[in-house]
């Protein structure tokens, strides 16, 4: 083979402009070659990259998405080169570009293709440096900062933003560069960030003070025994498959070293002689940490799998390494180069490999899983990956909608491609499904169209886990038919006994048929799978808020936030267990207060399922109805003006929250003016979808503003209905709450009161407790009354019912 012969340039220090192009990845090939031609022609056009080049003082490293310009002769040079871009960029509408500069060490180098390329430090640093910018920033490093600062001209348009995470947890200075003409004033989303973790930090130590401290404490060290228990009593025959690290020049390929790693991860996850923990606790670890022991002791597995995937043209190499963390001794490793065409294959060898390694006895069902390729389309196997990418982006972004559009964009392209591709099918219903169930409830039409995407993935692959879960969601959130769903999510575990989402959505079905010990049963074996993901514990707590086991609920929320501190649910859950249990407002204000508005409304959409919209305070939101509780309505008509709102379900819910804001403060004409404005586009949407228990709710305290009490009574005894105790033991109570609040009001105060008797003496915690009973000033028409105050001595259910 031939060599290239050693540049004379050794390393030396170079004065780095790292380009990259903002949201490249989500773009055309077509918008992509357009981008970079625009772009390209920015960057020559420049007076300093001409006057470079022409002195033979500027080298160029493209990457694809941008490109590094490593000027040798000022470090002046990228500065003011990143100053012409920027008022360049300015005639190009549709680019937009993110520049980070830093000066350090450089070399040339000669890659594997025998082409020279560049690399070192200052190479490196620069491009962090610019990650941790948006569109339009200039962020210098530091120490490129210090040294302009010498000069008069530069102080200015310099201002320090503080350190910023990046790689492997190392911390970067990061200076930002704007002036009225240039650059980006606006604080870079990574510092919004940690300006937001500090804000959290403030409000959980106001809100919980020292007794919250303590509860902390002890989660925490809950959190470490679990962690640090000896290797020695997990089992041997189990395994964490950690992120795969995407080696790939292309940053965009990130979709496809995850979606490797899913792929072995879904595999292995079918052989029951194997523990198999989930995707979500594994993607919270880096591809190679140092502390494999430590990791392998908090997902309780004995052995690690670490990969790699390089993805380059048609060309695919896949490294991986199966470690046992008990002893950190290399149990078996390989490579696998493969046409792109051929990788499809690559997951099957691998799982198999492992599962050899690990002594697994497999059934002949579990050996033909592992051996089976999913899609013989390349093209179509590749747009699946993309979608299970941005599904699962949907899960840890505020933009949860428009991640689901992508997702469900690439599964159909898949399904466009293949035909017969049926886990494509299954996770496009999926997707849908938790569109209705989080973000706004389908049309019946739509349910028609997500049965038939189901009906033909099973008809597809009759032993496909995935179209089997899907099932089981569309009885669950479509048609809330818990034995139906069961059967499904059950027949996943039987084809899947490692799927940990499949087993906590045992639990929520049998919490919802109010078999609350099975449901707990089952949210731990869940946990054990899935020790990682915060969802599982905040949802734990919930159950033991409906049992009125306080300090069991607030110890799982606890645990969650332990996990994940921006978990805002497992937040407002722990909060309302504090506040129902103790009646303390304060305490319950100042944690809410520190959530940002986009923040609250993220949350107050997730809940949407679970049992929050039943009564008034599910119509107004926990953050405004606590100036209720205080009776500060001016306060509370102001809190609910500021409500942020993103859609229509939601929009609707602030009209009717406006009204009945009116109702509770006693403003009888107001209350007819906010109604008589909600009630059309509410009676609308009702007749649009008449089971809609929510839409109930609401135009009940709407139709209580304007005065038409029969109807109020005869919607929310509907709902009350549709969504009985008996049919919904979760969700039920909440509904039977709003139906005594509505009679409380309506001259039916015998019916109300015998209502919440019978809330108090079962598992109905998250909705109705004396506390509440005491404070709330929805039931002012009837606090006087005998039987009332009587409820207000009386005891109340705590634990499951015998």
């Amino acid at each position: 083979m031939a060599t290239h012969p050693e540049s004379d340039l050794q390393f030396e220090i170079g004065h780095v402009l790292f380009i990259d192009i903002v949201g490249y990845s989500k773009l055309l090939i077509d918008q992509q070659r357009e981008r970079i031609r625009e772009l390209k022609e920015i960057v020559r056009g420049t007076e300093q990259f001409r006057r470079a080049e022409a002195e033979g003082k500027l080298l160029r490293l493209p990457t694809g998405d941008g490109g590094a310009l490593v000027f040798r002769n000022t470090q002046e040079a990228p500065v003011l080169c990143a100053l012409e871009i920027s008022k360049a960029i300015k005639n190009y509408r549709e680019l937009q570009v993110r520049m980070g500069i830093h000066s350090g060490p450089v070399k040339e180098v000669a890659d594997l293709n025998e082409q020279m390329n560049v690399a070192g430090a200052g190479i490196n640093i620069a491009r962090r440096v610019m990650e941790c910018g948006d569109a339009g920033h200039i962020l210098l490093s530091k120490h490129v900062a210090e040294d302009l600062e010498e000069y008069e001209e530069w102080r200015p348009r310099l201002h320090d933003l503080g350190t910023c995470e990046v790689k492997h947890g190392a911390r970067v200075g990061v200076v930002s560069l704007y002036d009225s003409g240039v650059g980006n004033p606006a604080l870079p989303k990574k510092f919004q960030a940690l300006k937001k973790r500090r804000t959290q930090v403030r409000w959980a130590e106001a809100a919980i003070a020292l007794l919250m401290l303590a509860a902390i404490v002890a989660a925490f060290v809950l959190v470490l025994k679990k962690s640090t228990r000896s290797l020695s009593s997990v089992p041997e025959k189990s395994i964490a498959i950690l992120p795969f690290e995407n080696l790939s020049e292309e940053k965009a390929n990130a979709y496809f070293a995850e979606g490797i790693q899913n792929e072995i991860l879904t595999r292995l996850a079918t052989v029951r002689d194997l523990k198999v923990i989930s995707r979500t606790s594994t993607a919270k670890y880096q591809s190679k940490p140092d502390n494999l022991k430590s990791v392998a002791q908090e997902l309780g597995v004995s052995t690690i799998l670490e990969g790699a995937v390089q993805k380059a043209g048609d060309k695919v190499r896949v490294n991986v390494q199966l470690i046992d963390a008990r002893a950190d001794t290399h149990l078996w490793g390989k490579s696998y180069d493969r046409d792109l065409k051929d990788v499809l294959g690559v997951e099957s060898e691998v799982s198999q490999e492992i599962a050899e390694a690990l002594q697994a006895n497999l059934s002949p069902s579990e050996s033909n899983v592992l051996a089976a390729v999913r899609t013989s389309d390349t093209e179509a196997y590749d747009l699946f990956l993309r979608g299970e990418y941005e599904s699962h982006q949907a899960d840890i972004t505020l933009n949860a909608d428009g991640a689901l559009d992508r997702a469900d964009a690439f599964y159909r392209q898949a399904l466009a491609r293949d035909p017969n591709f049926a886990e494509a099918a299954a996770e496009l219903a999926s997707t849908q499904l938790y569109r209705h169930w989080f973000l706004s409830p389908f049309a019946p039409a739509e349910f028609e169209q997500v049965k038939s995407i189901i009906d033909r993935a099973l008809a597809l692959a009759p032993n496909s886990p995935e179209a089997h879960f899907a099932l089981g969601l569309f009885f669950y959130w479509g048609h809330r038919q818990y034995e139906m769903a069961l059967t499904e999510f059950n027949r996943a575990l039987e084809l899947q006994p490692n799927n940990a989402l499949a087993r906590h959505y045992c639990a929520m079905v049998y919490r919802r048929r109010g078999e609350w010990e099975r449901s707990l049963a089952d949210s731990q074996r869940a946990e054990a799978l899935d020790p990682r993901d915060a969802q599982i514990p905040t949802e734990i707590g919930n159950t033991y808020r409906a049992l009125r086991q306080w300090k069991d609920a607030e110890r799982a929320e606890l645990r969650a936030l332990a996990i994940d501190p921006h978990r805002s649910d497992a937040a407002i859950f722990l909060v309302r267990a504090r506040f129902i249990e103790t009646g303390n407002v304060d305490s319950a204000r100042r944690a809410l207060d520190g959530f940002p508005e986009a923040s609250k409304s993220r949350i107050f959409a997730s809940l949407r399922g679970a049992a929050a919209f039943g009564d008034v305070g599910g119509i107004i939101g926990d953050w405004v109805y606590l100036d209720v509780i205080e009776r500060r309505f001016t306060d509370a008509f102001q809190a609910a003006e500021k409500r942020v709102v993103n859609d229509d379900p939601a929009h609707l819910r602030q009209l009717a929250g406006r009204a009945a804001l009116r109702v509770l403060a006693g403003q009888t004409e107001a209350a007819k003016s906010a109604g008589e404005e909600a009630r059309p586009l509410l009676e609308a949407r009702f007749k649009e979808r008449p089971d809609d228990t929510f839409a109930m709710t609401e135009l009940s305290w709407v139709y209580l503003a304007l005065g038409r009490n029969a109807d109020a009574l005869r919607l929310s005894r509907q709902a009350a209905d549709t969504l009985s105790i008996e049919k919904d033991a979760f969700a039920g109570p909440s509904f039977q709450n709003g139906l005594a609040q509505i009679e409380a009001r309506t001259g039916a105060p015998d019916e109300a009161i015998k209502r919440l008797r019978r809330l108090l003496s079962i598992p109905a915690g998250q909705t109705a407790s004396v506390t509440l009973l005491k404070i709330d000033p929805v039931w002012d028409p009837i606090r006087n009354r005998p039987d009332f105050q009587q409820l207000l001595s009386g005891p109340e259910q705590v634990g499951p019912s015998k």
